[in-house]
């Protein structure tokens, strides 16, 4: 097959188009830097043609609720009318796992618009909600973080590791589509502050853990069990301790 990864040189996509080459097939790893572009529509309509499964990855650049709603709703436009007119047999979008149930959050919102954008083009689609990534967990201590102490509120947190978050991915994409939600997660889960101090303790970092029950996840408001699958998910291979030990070795 032909499958083109639109952010396909990020952490998720080039974790994705390594193990879509090695199962033998060809891949096209897409984004600004390698001349397709899904705000511009540059390059869109050549890299599609012949292609079979688009997997979608980007990210916008910038927060800022205006303009995440923007970039996916023009990425996600421009990308949908470029499948149906190459014939593309299967888009597949990573999401995030309680995206419906986040909308105070502008760039829930915006996820939520690229999803009925993707219900609605016509295309056969799978779109895989993900938990939040371990690789993100000292980023979500920093923006809690005011002097030495993270303030977290106390809420169920099941994180999954990027590789296994690729693994899932790429299985997805070389399969038939499911035309629906497929959920997946990390093996383990906790509340947000227990995993935050472990991060922290096993990064000799000296921030206490302050917990609360504001409820609040980048600012928005959230349910205590949002950002956990509500059902059945597929679970990842990797636990805690498995990816804690190898981020120390890399360090």
């Amino acid at each position: 097959m032909k499958i083109v990864v639109i952010g396909g040189t990020g952490l998720i996509g080039s974790k994705v188009v390594a193990k879509i080459r090695q199962a033998g097939h060809e891949v096209i790893a897409a984004s600004p830097a390698t001349g397709i572009n899904t705000i511009t529509g540059e390059g869109l309509d050549e890299a599609l043609a012949g292609t079979d499964v688009v997997i979608d990855l980007a990210n916008s650049p910038s927060f800022e609720d205006k303009a995440v709603l923007e970039f996916f709703q023009t990425a996600g436009r421009n990308l949908m009318a470029a499948e149906v007119k190459a014939g593309v047999k299967h888009h597949l979008a990573l999401s995030i796992v309680g995206v419906d149930l986040m909308q105070e959050s502008g760039y829930m919102r915006a996820k939520n618009v690229q999803e009925e954008l993707i219900r609605q083009s016509g295309v056969p689609y799978t779109i895989i909600r993900s938990t939040q990534f371990f690789e993100f967990i000292g980023g979500i201590a920093q923006q809690a973080t005011d002097g030495n102490v993270v303030h977290i509120s106390d809420l169920q947190f099941q994180p999954i590791a990027a590789e296994d978050v690729a693994t899932f991915v790429a299985e997805a994409a070389l399969s038939a589509p499911v035309n629906g939600i497929q959920e997946i997660a990390g093996p383990g889960r906790f509340t947000m502050p227990e995993l935050v101090t472990r991060y922290l303790e096993a990064t000799n970092d000296p921030r206490q853990v302050e917990a609360n029950q504001n409820l609040q996840y980048y600012g928005a408001r959230i349910s205590y069990a949002a950002l956990v699958p509500a059902g059945q998910a597929k679970l990842g291979a990797i636990d805690v301790e498995h990816w804690m030990s190898s981020q120390l070795a890399k360090a």
